[in-house]
């Protein structure tokens, strides 16, 4: 199967990256690795990450890549997989996993959208940071400690006490 993305050079991009099994909390469990893993890919192929919400079993990202580069599948690429070689190999692999020496750790793919304007960035902004809440990992979007949030509260761009959207707001738009 053929799928299609979206390139546009220097664009900001959402994603939602997430692991195979989602039983699993390694994201959260090994959150310093995730670090490490994003700050090594940075430095080699530098983006910009606007937004990021890390939680237990899959993350959501605002990423913004330089001008004139299209690659943010590189980057994904060795983001997952600087993080699962740091981890020790006692996930279960199908054969198919095995025949391509994969790790059993991501889902293969991960979901794009090309950020349209101003209103849409701030719409997925709303929704990385609103995540934890929506999924009843805490109550207020201050709790999560994995989020880009603190760093918009600490630079005076939201205030602590930011609520996003009602939790009937967030499923009448995101769903359940």
């Amino acid at each position: 199967m053929q799928y299609r993305r979206m390139w546009r050079q220097g664009g900001t991009f959402f994603f939602t990256v997430t692991l195979a099994d989602r039983r699993r909390a390694l994201l959260t469990e090994h959150i310093t690795l995730l670090r490490e893993a994003f700050r090594r890919v940075k430095r080699r192929h530098p983006f910009e990450l606007d937004a990021i919400v890390v939680l237990p079993e899959h993350l959501h990202a605002l990423m913004t890549l330089p001008k004139g580069d299209t690659d943010y599948a590189k980057r994904w690429h060795l983001i997952k997989s600087g993080f699962s070689r740091r981890l020790p190999a006692t996930e279960w692999r199908s054969d198919s996993r095995q025949r391509r020496r994969e790790r059993g750790i991501w889902q293969r793919r991960y979901w794009e959208h090309l950020i349209r304007d101003e209103r849409d960035f701030r719409h997925h902004m709303d929704y990385i940071h609103y995540n934890p809440v929506k999924h009843g990992y805490v109550n207020a979007v201050k709790d999560w400690p994995y989020s880009s949030f603190h760093r918009y509260v600490r630079a005076g761009l939201l205030p602590e006490d930011w609520a996003g959207l009602s939790a009937e707001q967030a499923t009448r738009q995101y769903g359940e």
